[in-house]
């Protein structure tokens, strides 16, 4: 199955609100999607389980839907988890997000449909404009969410310059904001690591817990301190 012809994240119970709110029944529904949209195949028993949440409809399915319900695909559309679902909910083509960040088209469907982001710098930036991801938004859907946590805990309990340019590679923010952030993390881990020492130059019992759960927690803590776009 072609990447694209796959199930989107679908959004049953706004399927409903929207079908009832037009005051229409599953029936109108199926018929609109076999008129409009030649699929001869959508029963009101297929829109049904839709709604329920038994079945979702596939890319081609949820704009023929859309069409019958008089919305927008992003109405439709669960929280997008994934590149591609970014890319659906916003209803952009694939070849117009291609042609956008400057990347060949298939090799564009290859990394939605692994995860697995290879752009350069400028066109990650290229991506989180045209499919306007928030910084976190980008990371995560670009699958960069471990190698980001292990650079963070290496900027923390170590030298924070030394992972700056590579922080900078992963995420789109202003590099000034990531020194002082990336600065402000180092000094407030090696506050709590200082203050499980004991007078006498030993640990506490809880010695390290916090600093523990402060790594932990890395990337919540991150993106708390990255002001909104």
């Amino acid at each position: 199955m072609h990447p694209s012809d796959s199930a989107p994240p679908f959004n049953a119970p706004a399927a409903r609100r929207l079908r009832e709110a037009l005051g229409m029944a599953p029936g109108h529904v199926a018929y609109g999607m076999r008129a409009q949209y030649g699929l001869a195949y959508v029963t009101p028993d297929t829109v049904i389980a839709w709604e329920r949440g038994d079945a979702a409809p596939t890319a081609v399915e949820l704009t023929a839907l859309a069409g019958a319900l008089w919305c927008s695909q992003a109405e439709l559309i669960g929280e997008p988890r994934t590149l591609r679902e970014h890319r659906l909910a916003l209803g952009i083509a694939p070849e117009d997000v291609a042609r956008e960040i400057g990347v060949d088209i298939h090799a564009y469907l290859r990394m939605e449909e692994t995860g697995e982001w290879r752009g350069n710098e400028r066109q990650s930036e290229a991506l989180a404009r045209v499919l306007r991801l928030a910084p976190r938004a980008f990371a995560t859907v670009t699958g960069r969410d471990q190698l980001l946590a292990n650079l963070l805990r290496s900027a923390v309990t170590a030298r924070w310059q030394g992972q700056l340019r590579t922080v900078s590679r992963l995420v789109p923010v202003p590099r000034r904001e990531l020194e002082d952030v990336l600065q402000e993390m180092h000094l407030e881990y090696q506050a709590l690591m200082a203050a499980t020492l004991t007078w006498g130059g030993g640990s506490s019992p809880d010695s390290g817990g916090a600093g523990r759960e402060f790594l932990e927690g890395i990337l919540d803590e991150f993106w708390s301190r990255i002001a909104a776009p």
